[in-house]
């Protein structure tokens, strides 16, 4: 069970503070309530939900080691030609709630976008959609693990990369 004050991460909303815990006197049931750091709006869940996936952010450690193996990570972009079948492979990484499956798939995509404007195209909307998806869900807990901005994330990867070469 969770503590009063933890971050967390919340099925596809992304980090969030567990606010309270309290049990609902109609079902018996211990619930969190939830308070998304990026978004305005309380979230109550039950406890012992197994529908709704539920972890601790990365530490400190887990986030920087995680941004120390970004430049290994694969970026092989999916060019399936179905709109359902590219959406399906994106859902699939994003529903792994692992960082490094959203860190691939930011990667991934954002290589798509390169290719394309290479090429003199824009890249497709679901790929937009998703990218920034990602990035929201991937920088959303490095910063609530690194306590930076969101916005910050971007220069603090590149920084810690440039020292590490």
């Amino acid at each position: 069970m969770f503590q009063v004050g933890q971050l967390v991460v919340y099925g596809s909303t992304g980090v969030c503070t567990i606010r309270e815990i309290r049990e609902n006197p109609s079902d018996k049931r211990c619930y969190y309530v939830l308070k998304p750091l990026y978004q305005s709006c309380t979230i109550s869940a039950p406890a012992d939900s197994s529908k709704i996936f539920i972890r601790p952010i990365l530490t400190r450690q887990e986030a920087n080691a995680l941004i120390d193996k970004l430049p290994a990570v694969s970026a092989e972009p999916c060019q399936n030609r179905s709109i359902q079948q590219l959406t399906e492979h994106y859902k699939a990484a994003l529903e792994s709630h692992d960082c490094m499956a959203v860190a691939e798939l930011a990667k991934s995509i954002y290589v798509k976008k390169q290719n394309a404007a290479l090429q003199n195209r824009k890249l497709g909307s679901v790929d937009e959609r998703f990218m920034k998806r990602a990035e929201e869900l991937l920088f959303g807990e490095l910063a609530a693990a690194l306590d930076i901005p969101p916005e910050s994330v971007p220069g603090y990867i590149e920084a810690r990369l440039k020292s590490e070469a």
